[in-house]
């Protein structure tokens, strides 16, 4: 029996969150999810009118492209997505979940041409369309959330399907704080973090570009980063699972990172010079999302959380001139029952334990 909560989401994902209008171009991209999640997205794209163009993609696929990946093949690749980007009003993609770990494998320096080929195409989805990027549920994700496939599921469409528009005056009450704000100080278990938000904007995400969403994000000031951090949720980056990463500071610059696998921690920070800097610094606050499952959509928006971004800024929006073929969400969570922890604006407590301490905030908590 068709799950009527799969139409819902659709609809949310072409009205809500990218808003489309009659006669816009939409590209749809499906990576491993099922046949029924592409249906509906074309059918709510055509009800709002707009002109569909899908993508159908699978993780084997991909992976035996990327081992055998030449500078030539990924040149036309990359030429051919980036003219249609630029044909592209809005972009929807689900990415269902494949082995997490399937990449793993892959050389570091196919992966590092790989993603330096395609930057400029997403670069051009960031700042040239109206996107929006989501997972889609599976048993293998639930295994990752220690919880059963039907639980799972519930959780999702729970989270995904969030009155995320009712929380938008509390997100600009959080943006005008962090737009005035000079200097950050972020303390926790590990952590004594300082660093300046001065000149850079931030951005409130209410469920336009990512499901699940929930957090406020900008960047700081290239070189103004001090201190050290570590991150207490799991990541997975480029196929590879990392735990208990702890990166120190200097000048902006990762002087020391270490974690349970420090090797290529560091392999995957030198693959630039900017993967050395932080490009993004960002607030979490979903309520439905407690826990990590190694999976950045949902960690990074963890209730209590922040994520701290080694790499690629975002051009054009919250820019720190900070550019890398990396952008890495690493995420910190400052709940009692992780340790607990306070971030500071121009000294002033904004936020202990993971609660917000001004009225105009508490809807986030």
């Amino acid at each position: 029996m068709h799950d009527p909560r799969v139409d819902q989401l659709a609809r949310q994902l072409v009205r809500y969150s990218t808003q489309v209008k009659k006669g816009d171009r939409v590209w749809i991209d499906c990576f491993d999810v099922p046949s029924y999640v592409g249906v509906a997205l074309v059918k709510a794209v055509v009800e709002a009118k707009g002109i569909p163009m899908v993508k159908i993609h699978d993780a084997l696929v991909t992976r035996e492209m990327m081992i055998h990946a030449t500078d030539e093949q990924y040149d036309i690749l990359a030429e051919n997505s980036l003219a249609l980007m630029k044909e592209t009003d809005c972009y929807i993609a689900v990415r269902g979940s494949y082995n997490i770990t399937e990449n793993s494998d892959i050389r570091q320096e196919k992966m590092k041409m790989v993603m330096a080929k395609m930057r400029p195409v997403l670069n051009a989805r960031v700042n040239d369309t109206r996107w929006c990027v989501l997972r889609w549920p599976s048993a293998s994700m639930a295994q990752q959330a220690g919880m059963s496939t039907p639980q799972f599921e519930d959780f999702f469409f729970k989270v995904c399907l969030l009155d995320y528009a009712a929380l938008i005056p509390a997100m600009n009450a959080l943006k005008k704080l962090m737009d005035k704000a000079k200097d950050v100080h972020i303390k926790g278990p590990g952590t004594d973090l300082r660093f300046s938000l001065k000149g850079l904007k931030s951005i409130p995400c209410g469920g336009r570009h990512n499901i699940p969403d929930g957090e406020v994000f900008s960047a700081p000031v290239k070189d103004s980063v001090e201190g050290h951090i570590t991150y207490n949720a799991p990541s997975i980056y480029q196929g590879i699972a990392f735990d208990g990463a702890r990166l120190e500071f200097n000048k902006g610059k990762i002087i020391k990172a270490t974690a349970n696998n420090t090797e290529a921690l560091n392999r995957i920070l030198d693959s630039d010079e900017g993967a050395r800097y932080i490009g993004e610094f960002a607030i979490g606050f979903n309520r439905e999302i407690r826990e990590p499952m190694r999976d950045i959509l949902f960690d990074e928006k963890i209730a209590g959380s922040f994520h701290f971004t080694p790499g690629q800024a975002y051009e054009g929006v919250a820019d720190n001139g900070n550019r890398s073929q990396v952008h890495w969400d690493m995420v910190c969570i400052q709940r009692p029952d992780y340790g607990g922890g306070e971030i500071y604006f121009d000294g002033k407590l904004i936020r202990k334990d993971g609660k917000f301490l001004a009225p105009e905030l508490k809807p986030l908590n």
